[in-house]
């Protein structure tokens, strides 16, 4: 098994937990012990003769929408939290697959159907295929996706869905940037780059492979399609920058990064950060769209954020992936956003809008400094890995709080703090 940073073209992509995610049509996983999730985003992909171990509070393996063709044989799945699904969603055939401590051991819909021979869940037999009806109801906590079924026995009794499906709630989207869709696109070739200091307008840097940091003096900037490895301060910092482009880029902050960017005027599209103690930190005239911030890093004292901002104006955050918790340690850090008025006299006009989010003590953490203005929340993901709750301090003065379109990733039911 190959096993290689995410983006990169290569048959598999492994994480720092060990969890991994295929994204080349036809890799095979052959006797391979996995302590994390198996994320499959290709077609033809074979699973045998191996075992999975995940307590996290999604699933064990998940076969994405619009791949089709998984063989999963003589394999092993073992469930550590009983939140966890065993294989989801669909479009894959199981032979001889043990399914251990599970919520769910196999799910499946009409749309996307599995078939299922000489397999267990907890010891039980399950079946599914053509001749097999309906399978029932899931249970209203179900970590199911919109749609999909839990296994069942021929003699289990058929019930509709209990879980309403993804446009029960008008703008919530059901996928999220990772591996597959955020940082140097397949195919790139790297050339090798040491730290940049940009200084003239306009420059763009595209294609490098910069083991340093990022320094940005000047306007209209551009960095796409590179990877940065800095063990700086921070991987990018704007100081008197304007309107900074950075698209299609890695970022990682080597266990150092005191946040990954910093600290106003750029924007961020399908980036993907980890590896780092802080996210992006959020100045004025900031914008983060369809980035993966992940597998952040513990140090002494630290209290980690996906994303933070203590005093700005003009920030819009949409359709990112903020995993703030750790399945490992499982460790839940601080937040996914942090929004206080710690160094600034106020936050405004921050739009934070379909993103999934999981941990953080608070997931939406709020200071009680904060002097806010038109920051609204709405159609939002939100997991279950916290410590405390979803939002700190949601009544907070100049909060709006979405209260249909911010729900569970679970059952899309409503978030009501």
């Amino acid at each position: 098994m190959v096993v290689a940073v995410a983006g990169i073209g290569v048959a598999v992509a492994g994480s720092r937990d060990g969890s991994i995610a295929i994204y080349k049509d036809g890799t095979v996983i052959d006797g391979e012990a996995i302590s994390g999730y198996l994320h499959v985003r290709a077609n033809n992909v074979t699973i045998k003769n191996s075992t999975i171990r995940y307590g996290g509070a999604s699933h064990a393996l998940r076969i994405f929408d619009g791949f089709s063709g998984t063989l999963i044989e003589d394999t092993k799945i073992h469930c550590g939290s009983a939140r966890t699904n065993g294989v989801v969603f669909g479009n894959y055939t199981a032979r001889r697959v043990e399914v251990f401590g599970c919520r769910h051991g196999f799910m499946y819909s009409d749309s996307a159907p599995a078939t299922i021979v000489e397999s267990t869940w907890n010891g039980k037999a399950v079946t599914a295929g053509a001749e097999m009806g309906p399978a029932p109801e899931a249970p209203a906590e179900s970590t199911a996706t919109p749609g999909a079924r839990p296994s069942a026995s021929r003699t289990t009794a058929p019930g509709p869905s209990s879980v309403p499906p993804p446009e029960a709630v008008s703008g919530i989207p059901d996928s999220f940037p990772g591996p597959n869709n955020t940082g140097v696109p397949s195919g790139v070739k790297l050339k090798a780059s040491g730290s940049i200091n940009a200084a003239k307008d306009g420059q763009v840097f595209t294609g490098l492979d910069i083991k340093g940091c990022v320094n940005v003096t000047a306007k209209n900037v551009v960095l796409r399609k590179s990877r940065i490895s800095c063990g700086g301060l921070y991987s990018i910092r704007t100081k008197g920058a304007v309107n900074l482009l950075v698209e299609d880029v890695e970022i990682n902050g080597q266990g150092k990064n005191s946040a990954a960017v910093c600290c106003g005027d750029y924007t961020l599209r399908r980036v993907e950060i980890t590896n780092t103690i802080d996210g992006p930190r959020m100045g004025s005239n900031t914008v983060i769209e369809n980035s993966w911030i992940h597998h952040l890093t513990r140090a002494s004292g630290s209290h980690n954020d996906a994303l933070q901002t203590t005093g700005a104006s003009n920030i819009v955050v949409r359709g990112n992936s903020l995993e703030t918790y750790n399945p490992i340690t499982r460790d839940p850090f601080n937040a996914c956003i942090m929004i206080g008025s710690t160094t600034g006299p106020v936050v405004s006009n921050l739009t934070f809008e379909n993103n999934y989010c999981n941990g953080g003590n608070y997931s939406i953490g709020i200071r009680e400094d904060l002097n806010g203005s038109n920051i609204r929340f709405r159609q939002n993901v939100f997991g279950r890995d916290f410590r405390f709750g979803v939002v700190a301090r949601p009544n907070q003065a100049g909060i709006s709080w979405d209260k249909p379109s911010n729900v569970w990733a679970d059952n899309r039911r409503p978030v009501v703090p």
